[in-house]
């Protein structure tokens, strides 16, 4: 009967992950259309498709459709779904690091970390490598808060320690953020609104250049993290079964690390601090398909980049001509599945 039992759950979970990869699809074709479609200056289907039709040039009858498609929203919507697949990805890969369902790049400090090293460059006035110096600060910040925080999260004995992990995000952040405001007070009146811009997150500078710069680094991240997802199941049997298993765990942390510093420089380079999609995607898809990273990763980041591109169309819409912080939406929507998650888990929960 048992055996009858588990080989009937395993098509039937087989069978739902590939209608949840279907639906995410679908839904993300959809998304992408009603987000360059939808805003200030509607744009009526026939006008969607003859712009879409002429990338370089336009008819005079389309000019301005053509202009704010491919000049304002397109490159918009491709940065949410790159960001929001960068971050649900992180998520994902840093609960599998660390062990730990709560864990998120917002939560334990990382975003923060990142987002001080881009702050720093700005008010610093920093440009040794040109249009790169941004990004590679904001890599380097990020890697580095993901090191320390591994390094002191790790010391705990008790697999699974979510106070501990939370009480060090508390303080990354606390002092990230007091750095982050020690360099606002530095910084020129020039300066303050792009600080602002940081602090809150916004999609609205968004332009082709840096989808072109972060673009490549996304992509990279996410293959390379994707190939990691067997060596993170190992993982979560714990340290030394994954040791007899063949896995170098060292090896296969740093590589982690690195990664998950990547991709969530990447986002913060270029968009400001966007919390709670690492920690919301991962735990809504495994809720549905099981803990296997398999389908757990590629799953997030087609969800996270939905939520993101959904959440910016939200912010350019409920409030026109002016727009929501996007950083702000992604709070709203996380904060409460934070505190319910915490709930749920109970007092004595690992």
């Amino acid at each position: 009967m048992i055996k009858t039992l588990t080989s009937s759950a395993v098509p039937r979970r087989s069978s739902r992950t590939r209608q949840l990869y279907g639906a995410l699809a679908l839904a993300m074709l959809a998304g992408l259309a009603i987000s360059v479609a939808s805003g200030v200056v509607p744009v009526a289907p026939r006008a969607l498709l003859a712009a879409l039709a002429s990338p370089f040039a336009a008819a005079d009858e389309h000019a301005v459709t053509h202009a704010v498609l491919w000049d304002l929203r397109l490159p918009r919507a491709l940065m949410a779904l790159l960001i929001g697949a960068s971050l649900a990805m992180a998520g994902a890969a840093m609960q599998g690091l660390f062990g730990n369902p709560l864990a998120d790049p917002g939560i334990v400090g990382v975003s923060s970390g990142a987002s001080l090293g881009a702050v720093m460059i700005i008010v610093l006035r920093i440009d040794a490598l040109g249009a790169w110096t941004l990004p590679v600060g904001a890599f380097c910040s990020g890697f580095f808060t993901t090191w320390l925080i591994y390094l002191l999260a790790r010391q705990s004995r008790v697999e699974g320690d979510n106070a501990r992990l939370l009480l060090i995000g508390i303080a990354i952040n606390a002092v990230a953020g007091a750095l982050t405001g020690y360099l606002t007070y530095l910084a020129s009146v020039e300066q303050l609104e792009s600080l602002m811009f940081w602090s809150m997150g916004s999609l609205a500078r968004v332009a082709w250049t840096p989808v072109l710069t972060v673009a490549p680094l996304a992509l990279l991240g996410l293959l390379l993290l994707r190939r990691q997802a067997v060596s993170l199941d190992l993982l979560a049997l714990g340290e030394r079964q994954a040791r007899h298993a063949g896995v170098d765990v060292n090896r296969l942390r740093r590589r982690l690390i690195a990664l998950t510093a990547l991709l969530t420089a990447a986002a913060v380079a270029f968009t400001g601090t966007i919390g709670f999609i690492g920690l919301v995607v991962p735990h809504l898809v495994r809720t549905l398909i099981g803990p296997g990273h398999r389908h757990l990763l590629p799953l997030s980041a087609m969800g996270g980049g939905l939520l993101l591109m959904l959440a910016d169309l939200g912010a350019r819409s409920l409030d026109p001509p002016n727009e929501i912080p996007i950083g702000i939406l992604t709070a709203s929507l996380g904060g409460p599945f934070f505190l319910w998650l915490v709930a749920r888990r109970g007092p004595g929960a690992r």
